[in-house]
């Protein structure tokens, strides 16, 4: 039995989206970040990344986790591509070149992508940092994702997808790391073969039942 921990508003959405894609039966077990929380050691706190029960399962208190008998899995991008080689069918990898591909595709998306894309999301957030400050540091980071974007919008002119003409859970790792750029005014207009890849990716009607249930989740 496939047991996943985590909210949807959290790097779980990465396999919460692979799982609404193949239909695949798994307990879904919500765990919420401390943060979040006023006071997450309180007795009606609910199940959170310091809870003990949670501790026990990643000592780390990070979400989310992946647990298959005894296999346990916490990082989101290779509980992604776990699941899709095991459960995925045509979404995971069908040849050793194509599993490096799409290992690799998530890897640089880790790596290049995220880090700035969350940068300007965290700005952004709760109305935007207005400030010259935060505005530099917007711009900084949006310059920081050029290099990697043009190497993304290349090989995507020659493409729909990243991996085998197809899509895949590189497609998924890749596009929840660049969505949280998604709300630059000007960025992915630059690129026009990324934009129209996420497009294409976020009018699935897997993403998109992910998505509504993580709206649904008390932000």
């Amino acid at each position: 039995m496939i047991t996943l921990y985590g909210v949807y508003r959290s790097r779980a959405s990465r396999p919460l989206w692979l799982l609404a894609e193949t239909g695949t039966p798994f307990t879904h077990i919500p765990v919420i970040q401390s943060y979040r929380l006023k006071d997450a050691s309180a007795p009606d706190a609910p199940l959170n990344t310091t809870s003990a029960s949670f501790l026990a399962v990643n000592p780390q208190g990070l979400i989310p986790v992946l647990v298959i008998g005894d296999l346990v899995l916490t990082e989101s991008l290779a509980i992604t591509l776990h699941l899709a080689k095991a459960h995925g069918g045509l979404l995971g990898p069908q040849t050793d070149a194509e599993r490096a591909l799409m290992e690799q595709w998530s890897l640089f998306s880790a790596t290049a992508v995220e880090g700035p894309a969350l940068e300007i999301l965290y700005i952004q957030g709760d109305g935007g940092d207005k400030t010259p400050e935060g505005q530099a540091t917007i711009a900084l980071n949006a310059e920081k994702l050029r290099r990697p974007l043009r190497r993304l919008n290349q090989h995507l002119e020659g493409s729909d997808w990243l991996v085998g003409d197809r899509f895949t859970a590189a497609d998924i790792n890749a596009a929840e790391c660049l969505r949280y750029a998604q709300g630059h005014p000007s960025l992915l207009g630059e690129f026009p073969a990324v934009k129209a890849w996420l497009d294409r990716a976020q009018a699935r009607p897997a993403f998109k039942a992910m998505w509504a249930a993580r709206l649904a989740e008390p932000a």
